[in-house]
């Protein structure tokens, strides 16, 4: 089986308090993984170890089998994009918010690209030359992975990318996300929606404490006869 992120004994400390402790874990490759569980458990923190915003105070992370910190901080973060939920968006064009990657690398991003990148994830072509503040939210978003989505990164992080959306613009952002998994991309999504992270998710960690105290198949966790995950599950309080 292939994992495109393994955990090895990995900790994260700050200022002596411990945010994530002792995990070993294993992100499969081409599979959407969903991280659950309340405010301060450590989820964020978590994603940002993927592509070395924040680095282990212990132990060690693979990413395709080699040791994160042997990665050149460009080559992995093209390798493993990252979407938030207030995703930075440029006071300029929506064109010049799609060029921001291949600018950064000294290359040009060609009108055919952006408008194909555009089609990809579901925005009017229309758009190319709007100001992209002027976005409705679901559209910021929208921008935002097709800006990831032109690195060509093979792991996509996401950070509760649908929770300030409306249901009609969650639903669009869901269809996009499982568009973008059949490509073969690893998705790693934190979310505050249960229902979202059983009906999206392949795998489900679920994370209290800096720790992740239950993780397999959706179906396993969401079946799960565990009396602390079924109270989590049911109380749905994030």
């Amino acid at each position: 089986m292939s994992y495109a992120i393994q955990f090895q004994n990995m900790s994260y400390t700050v200022n002596e308090q411990s945010i994530l402790h002792n995990i070993s874990q294993h992100i499969h490759a081409s599979a959407i993984t969903t991280l659950i569980g309340p405010s301060g458990a450590g989820k964020t923190t978590l994603l940002k170890m993927c592509n070395a915003l924040l680095s282990p105070t212990a132990g060690a992370i693979y990413v395709d089998g080699q040791a994160i910190d042997t990665y050149t901080p460009t080559a992995l973060r093209q390798k493993v994009g990252i979407v938030l939920q207030n995703a930075p968006i440029l006071r300029t064009t929506v064109y010049h918010n799609l060029a921001l990657p291949k600018h950064l690398h000294k290359q040009q991003l060609t009108e055919d690209e952006a408008l194909q990148i555009l089609e990809d994830v579901g925005l009017d072509e229309a758009l190319l030359m709007r100001q992209a503040t002027d976005l409705s939210g679901g559209q910021k978003q929208k921008l935002a992975i097709a800006r990831t989505l032109l690195n060509r990164s093979e792991i996509l992080l996401l950070d509760e990318i649908t929770s300030a959306l409306d249901p009609h613009s969650v639903q669009e952002i869901e269809q996009l996300i499982m568009k973008i998994r059949q490509k073969g991309i690893t998705i790693i999504w934190i979310t505050h929606n249960i229902e979202q992270a059983q009906t999206m998710g392949d795998y489900i960690w679920v994370m209290a404490q800096g720790q992740v105290i239950a993780s397999g198949t959706t179906s396993e966790i969401i079946n799960s006869s565990e009396p602390s995950i079924q109270a989590f599950l049911l109380g749905g309080k994030q």
